[in-house]
């Protein structure tokens, strides 16, 4: 018993209840259940990861919607488009594909 004593007053006797209490606090709210901070961070990195995503493919869907509204409207455009995506040519021409390694 005399060891715990010891342990006690030459590192723990400076600490009072109060501050006791207090550490204990933070160590759980830092690290005990789902509303801990940590997790609470790392939700917050996944929710803004995920606004990312979500501007992206709202700009893919801005792009390819102005691409289907051409295709639809502007008879060159589709025929460009045939030709690049498809490799369909004229009935008067030749088609050469070269491809980068």
């Amino acid at each position: 018993m005399s060891r715990i004593k010891e342990f006690y007053i030459k590192y723990l006797s400076w600490i009072n209840a109060y501050w006791l209490v207090t550490i204990v606090f933070l160590i759980v709210t830092f690290t005990v259940g789902d509303s801990s901070l940590y997790k609470r961070y790392t939700y917050d990195e996944k929710i803004r990861g995920l606004e990312k995503e979500i501007k992206h493919y709202q700009k893919e869907i801005e792009i390819n919607s102005k691409k289907l509204n051409d295709l639809h409207t502007d008879k060159e455009g589709l025929e460009r488009f045939a030709r690049e995506e498809y490799f369909m040519k004229r009935s008067n021409e030749d088609v050469f594909i070269i491809k980068d390694k």
